[in-house]
C-alpha cells in the first residue's frame, strides 16, 4: 500500500510504501494500520532516510522496525518499507491511484494566487499515468541521452539513411524522446492540445514543476 501526507502549509510531502508478499495480506486491517503508523512516524520524526524511519521511536518506546517485525511474526509474511520519499517545495501536490499501489508527490513553484488543488492533482495523475523520467530535458541523465542518440542512429542506419544524415535524424528522435518522457514537455492526458508546461503557465504565469517523486508497487 502507498500512502501520502502533505503538511498543513502545503510545502512538505511524505510518501511511503509498505509491501507484503501476497495480495490478501494487503487487505488485512493490521497491515493497513501498520502502513498508517509508518506514515505517521515519517511525518513525526521527519526521518532523512529509510533507516532513520525504521529506528524512529514509537509511543511504547520501541522502534518502528520492532513493530513491523511483530506483525511479520503474526501474519507469517515478510513486510518491508520499499519506498520512503520526502519533497519540499513552494507548493506540494499529491495523488494516490485508486489501487493504492501508485503514488506521487509533485513540487510547484511560482504559484502566485492560483488555487493549485486541481492543477496539482492533474499533474500528479499525469506522472502516475505517463511515467516521465525527469521534469525537463535538463534532468535526463547523460547515459540515457547517449543511449537514445545511438538507438536513433542505429534505426536510421537500418533504414538505409546516409551516414552524413544520422546525427541529425538521431537528434530529431531525441527531441521526440524528450517530448514523450519529460514531464513539462508531455502532452496533458486530459487535453492533448497543451503540454504540462503550458497548462501550468496558463493556470498562473510562470508556474512550473521543481521536482517529483513517483512510487509504484508491482
Amino acid at each position: 500500500v502507498v500512502l501520502v501526507n502533505v503538511s498543513e502549509d502545503g510545502t512538505t510531502g511524505k510518501l511511503v510504501a509498505l509491501a507484503c508478499e501476497t495480495e490478501p495480506v494487503a487487505k488485512v486491517e493490521d497491515f493497513r494500520k501498520l502502513a498508517q503508523q509508518v506514515l505517521d512516524a515519517a511525518v513525526k520524526s521527519d526521518a532523512g532516510t529509510k533507516e532513520d524511519l525504521l529506528a524512529a521511536k514509537q509511543e511504547d518506546g520501541r522502534s518502528l522496525q520492532e513493530h513491523i517485525t511483530d506483525l511479520m511474526g503474526k501474519i507469517g509474511e515478510k513486510l518491508d518499507i520499499v519506498a520512503y520519499e520526502t519533497l519540499t517545495a513552494e507548493k506540494v501536490a499529491s495523488y494516490i491511484h485508486s489501487d493504492n499501489k501508485k503514488g506521487v508527490l509533485v513540487g510547484l513553484k511560482n504559484v502566485g494566487d492560483a488555487n493549485t488543488n486541481e492543477v496539482g492533482r492533474d499533474v500528479a495523475m499525469q506522472i502516475v499515468a505517463m511515467k516521465p523520467v525527469a521534469v525537463d530535458k535538463d534532468g535526463v541523465d547523460s547515459a540515457t541521452v547517449e543511449r537514445e542518440i545511438e538507438i536513433g542512429k542505429e534505426q536510421a542506419r537500418a533504414e538505409g539513411k546516409p551516414e552524413a544524415m544520422l546525427e541529425k535524424i538521431a537528434q530529431g528522435k531525441l527531441n521526440k524522446f524528450y517530448k514523450e518522457n519529460t514531464l513539462l514537455n508531455q502532452e496533458f492526458v486530459k487535453d492533448n492540445s497543451v503540454t504540462i508546461a503550458q497548462l501550468l503557465d496558463k493556470t498562473s504565469k510562470g508556474m512550473t514543476v521543481t521536482d517529483f517523486k513517483r512510487v509504484a508497487i508491482a
